[in-house]
């Protein structure tokens, strides 16, 4: 269910935000990221996040979160319930059953966003180009260079300049995995279309 005229809008104090729902993996940099994101863009957007799990169990926890959206908003008759957008966030190496997770998510209307071979390949990109093929391990140290200590907590001062760059990198390997024949293949990220669409969404507020 969208946001429309099917359920009464309740009268706010103020405009009510954009939602968004983000469900990922892992418990700490993933979720810290988005956060710390949302922060520093100062964005005003309701951005909820709910952390656990391998591919399919996320994608079913996004849909049980979206589901239990919609039945309160139609039990309270209140549009503003609803989510505007739900993701997940998963990687491809070590996980079975990633495409009858992305299956999952197309049947249910719910945006992926995948790396491969990790969410960490993205932070990467905020310093480098990287079109060979690269192990999760190499990415962890190559990040770890880069930003001591992120695996605790997101050094977004260090981090975060860098995001046009890292916005234009990743849409770059995009292109090219693709031009190849090979999308979703070793490296390949798409965080950056989950981040701009948080962007947009929160541009169109100001």
């Amino acid at each position: 269910m969208s946001k429309n005229n099917s359920l009464r809008r309740r009268r706010p104090f103020r405009d009510p935000l954009p939602r968004i729902l983000i469900v990922c993996e892992g418990t700490r940099t993933e979720p810290g990221y988005f956060k710390e994101f949302r922060h520093k863009e100062r964005i005003p957007i309701d951005l909820e996040i709910s952390p656990g799990g391998v591919p399919v169990t996320l994608v079913h926890r996004a849909v049980e979160l979206n589901r239990t959206a919609q039945k309160e908003a139609r039990t309270r008759r209140d549009e503003n319930l609803l989510y505007d957008q739900v993701w997940c966030v998963f990687d491809i190496d070590e996980h079975p059953g990633v495409p009858e997770a992305q299956e999952q998510a197309r049947a249910n209307g719910i945006d992926v966003a995948i790396s491969n071979p990790c969410f960490e390949l993205w932070m990467l990109l905020h310093f480098r180009d990287q079109r060979a093929h690269i192990d999760r391990a190499v990415v962890h140290r190559e990040c770890a260079k880069h930003l001591p200590g992120y695996e605790k907590d997101v050094p977004f001062a260090k981090l975060h300049p860098n995001y046009v760059e890292a916005v234009r990198r990743a849409s770059e390997l995009e292109a090219w995995q693709q031009s190849r024949g090979c999308e979703g293949s070793n490296p390949w990220t798409a965080i950056h279309k989950l981040t701009e669409n948080i962007r947009s969404f929160g541009r169109s507020r100001l």
